[in-house]
């Protein structure tokens, strides 16, 4: 396999295993992240997972606030490398950026382009009910994720998953797809394929607004939304203290005439039993404003709410 130079952009976790095996096998010129975000009580700056992973194996990290300038054209440049490797980086690439390297720019995304374009893919399958996702290796051109695809690889979403569970398969699916694809340079740039603009779907970035529960939905909806949106931003409900946070839920087996967002008791595993607009919906682990996670049963020991009442906007 012919080592190649590469320039990796990625910034959070989920770019982690990618590097990893790029950097095994290849020459890493340098890793460029978002520049550190301030975090914590003490609103310390905080580097992002893949440039203070980046720092353990001794690779060059650079965060540019943006990559417009011309300045930072010639330093990208002046790099001379092969390709650019780009997962979840979250900056955009200008065009002139596109147009230095031999090879292009190439982007791990993690859905089965064109269906989930854009920043939330993997919460937006999940939320929409979709049974499968997987990753793509796209060809990086001047559009939000509309460049032709080299290659994929698909990935079933079963009925437990949440975001979190689902981002680990994928992150590794993606590290796996872009080592293949970068030992087949240049010959795979020879087979990629142009996507069905027609079909492409949309993933906008989630908003605490929307992870607000609706308990007047069905059982259904509002457990793909619990797990779509677990563990960020964390969907939500109004209780005794203000909001809960439900870090673990499953849908009831239970057909029940109650109203939506009333409390029916505990379920014989210690969940608190929830009507919606459709069957029960059974909360496993929740998290109080500025508290920790606790079972539904140690949150009711120290918030008790009594059977048949109403959570949330149902509250009446």
């Amino acid at each position: 396999m012919t080592r190649r130079r590469i320039v990796f952009m990625g910034s959070p976790a989920f770019a982690i295993p990618t590097l990893d095996r790029l950097a095994d096998d290849h020459d890493v010129l340098a890793v460029y992240t978002q520049p550190p975000r301030r975090a914590g009580r003490g609103m310390r700056e905080t580097p992002q997972p893949v440039a203070a992973h980046a720092a353990t194996r001794g690779l060059t990290v650079r965060h540019p606030e943006s990559l417009k300038t011309d300045e930072e054209a010639a330093a990208l440049a002046a790099l001379e490398a092969d390709v650019f490797i780009v997962v979840a980086y979250g900056l955009i690439l200008p065009s002139p950026a596109l147009a230095i390297p031999r090879f292009g720019c190439i982007n791990g995304h993690a859905s089965l382009l064109p269906r989930w374009r854009g920043a939330a893919p993997i919460q937006r399958a999940i939320a929409a009910g979709d049974t499968k996702t997987g990753v793509c290796a796209m060809v990086m051109e001047a559009g939000l994720d509309t460049g032709p695809v080299l290659a994929r690889r698909e990935c079933a979403i079963s009925n437990t998953d949440t975001a979190a569970s689902l981002h680990d398969r994928l992150a590794s699916l993606t590290a796996e797809l872009l080592g293949e694809v970068v030992a087949g340079l240049p010959g795979i740039l020879d087979r990629q394929q142009p996507q069905d603009h027609a079909a492409a779907i949309y993933a906008p970035k989630l908003t605490p607004a929307e992870a607000e529960i609706d308990w007047s939905l069905p059982a259904l909806i509002i457990d793909r939304q619990i797990r779509a949106f677990t563990p960020v931003p964390g969907a939500w409900f109004i209780g005794p203290k203000g909001r809960i946070r439900v870090r673990a839920a499953r849908r009831g087996d239970k057909t029940s005439a109650a109203k939506p967002g009333h409390f029916l008791g505990l379920d014989p595993a210690g969940g608190m039993r929830i009507g919606t607009g459709g069957g029960e919906v059974i909360l496993d682990e929740l998290q109080p404003a500025g508290g920790k996670p606790m079972s539904a049963r140690a949150f009711l020991n120290g918030n008790p709410v009594a059977v048949g009442s109403a959570l949330g906007a149902t509250d009446e």
